[in-house]
């Protein structure tokens, strides 16, 4: 049985983790850091993660950007796989996390769907082939009560086209003006609004037709899947860093 430390454990993705980890016999939340209290939560639960006595085998984070100092600081003391489920990390602190993979193993995905970094893996194949004849716009929405704009898995499908484009090609989030488009940008659109749990489409517009891909997250249940299978794929691992390509393959 191996030991997840969850941080942000009382957050939304928490909870529902922590509702998911039956679902996964190897794996137990053998403790929790959040801000806020619950009694009726199983394991312990610290306000730091630097007050957590308790020996895990893999930490979990699902908080805040700002935590990510400390969450290195602790796996790197205590030589833990780290799984960095956060989004909104600045440039700086993606330099850290990189800098960090030379001393542990850690795992890095803007989103934790299967769906979504299958369709991530499908765009890194089509997209050199259709950028010549079809103008390509993504679309992502989310609740609003999300704080990032645009969401880190646009900013993930972003990059694969962008990276898999010969040519120059330049981000525009969202347009006003008058300007016609030119071909060589990658249209990234945010709505926020209700409780969307998050919907991205990826459109590859032509003369005559469209081809459009489309990953619709109905709850929150798929990214703790996702999470939990790369808790228990990053037990035991070397140093390095790894994506959720690592997990699929």
């Amino acid at each position: 049985m191996k030991k997840i430390l969850l941080c942000g454990c009382l957050g939304k993705m928490g909870r529902v983790i922590t509702q998911s980890i039956s679902n996964f016999p190897n794996l137990e939340i053998a403790a929790g850091v959040d801000m806020q209290k619950d009694s009726s939560v199983k394991y312990p639960i610290f306000a730091h993660i630097s007050e957590c006595t308790i020996p895990v085998d893999v930490v979990l984070d699902f908080s805040r950007p700002e935590a990510l100092d400390s969450l290195l600081d602790y796996c790197s003391n205590k030589n833990l796989p780290l799984v960095l489920c956060t989004t909104g990390y600045s440039e700086e602190a993606l330099e850290k996390v990189t800098e960090y993979s030379n001393k542990i193993p850690v795992f890095k995905s803007a989103n934790m769907s299967i769906g979504i970094n299958l369709i991530n893996g499908i765009l890194k194949n089509i997209s050199a082939m259709l950028y010549n004849n079809y103008d390509i716009e993504i679309i992502e929405k989310h609740h609003n009560q999300k704080v990032d704009s645009p969401s880190g898995t646009a900013l993930l499908l972003a990059n694969s086209i962008k990276d898999s484009i010969p040519e120059e090609t330049n981000f525009v989030y969202g347009r006003e003006g008058i300007k016609k488009r030119e071909h060589k940008e990658i249209g990234i659109h945010a709505v926020r609004g209700g409780s969307i749990v998050g919907d991205h489409q990826i459109i590859f517009a032509g003369q005559g037709e469209i081809i459009e891909l489309s990953h619709y997250a109905l709850s929150r249940e798929v990214f703790a899947i996702g999470a939990l299978k790369a808790s228990e794929f990053m037990c035991g691992k070397e140093k390095g860093f790894y994506t959720m390509d690592d997990v699929l393959k």
